[in-house]
């Protein structure tokens, strides 16, 4: 009886968590309260650039202190210098509150034409990297008992995309870091937060060249859109974002459905032909 009665509370409470959830999502942005993250630390690794520089810009808004780490040196010094117009004047400081890792690496190629060097460079950057930079400030995050981990993934870490073989596999990587650290913190009861954040393709120059056969539906976002819902899922607490809303739906579905049928879809919202035309960031020719 007490097994029965157990497994009765469980499942009434994952039922009133589920629903809380559903409503939660369906509230516009900017609707829920926001934490205060005035005077807190974030740490924005690929802050020269693209999404980390606009997340660094809207932390520097709400009177946080920002930390900013590129390999870019010239990017990481434009930014630094913008913020410092912007009145943000504490730039370095030793312990993290925040860590948002927006670094990533994309091939674009196909896996019999992608080198092997090019494959090894894009999990070291986009998988790997997470688990250095995670352990070096999460000691500090778990002896203060708070502290939030961000982690910008992909849709390519849901699902598979042919010209994405690579870039695939390190995004589903990110998202397995992000999941099994959030049930290491769950179970270490500790306020620490994670979020993880799986958009489709974004117009930062990086994904040049992909197109979707029903852009209203997937559209090639502008970066700004994408980043004022991180904002809005990490000043809320949000542990799981995806973008666009649509996106949720693939989620759900990509679980029950076979794979004929997945491919089906695919191949009708043109996500299978996506990266065909493929260019990707000029200046990375150079």
């Amino acid at each position: 009886m007490d097994d029965f009665l157990e497994s009765l509370y469980v499942t009434l409470k994952a039922v009133l968590l589920l629903i809380l959830s559903t409503v939660r999502n369906l509230f516009p942005t900017g609707w829920l309260p926001r934490k205060d993250v005035r005077g807190q630390v974030v740490l924005v690794t690929g802050a020269g650039s693209g999404l980390g520089r606009l997340m660094a810009y809207e932390f520097g808004k709400l009177g946080s202190r920002i930390v900013l780490w590129d390999i870019n040196e010239y990017g990481n010094q434009q930014t630094l210098k913008e913020l410092e117009s912007r009145g943000v004047d504490e730039l370095s400081l030793v312990r993290k509150k925040k860590v948002i890792q927006f670094v990533f690496l994309i091939s674009g190629k196909k896996l019999l034409q992608c080198p092997d060097e090019l494959m090894i460079k894009t999990v070291a950057v986009n998988t790997n990297a997470l688990f250095f930079t995670t352990k070096n400030f999460l000691p500090g995050m778990l002896e203060a008992n708070r502290g939030h981990i961000v982690t910008i993934a992909s849709m390519a870490g849901k699902c598979g995309v042919a010209g994405l073989v690579d870039y695939c596999a390190s995004k589903h990587g990110a998202v397995g870091f992000n999941d099994s650290l959030a049930s290491e913190l769950y179970a270490l009861k500790k306020d620490v937060k994670t979020t993880v954040v799986c958009p489709i393709y974004i117009n930062t120059g990086m994904f040049d060249g992909a197109e979707t056969k029903w852009p209203t539906l997937l559209p090639i976002m502008e970066p700004e859109y994408v980043v004022e819902c991180i904002m809005e899922a990490v000043l809320t607490d949000r542990a799981f974002l995806a973008i666009p809303k649509f996106s949720y739906i693939f989620i759900a579905l990509a679980g029950l459905l076979p794979t004929e049928v997945i491919n089906l879809y695919g191949e009708h919202f043109g996500i299978t032909h996506s990266m065909d035309h493929f260019k990707g960031r000029q200046a990375q020719k150079a």
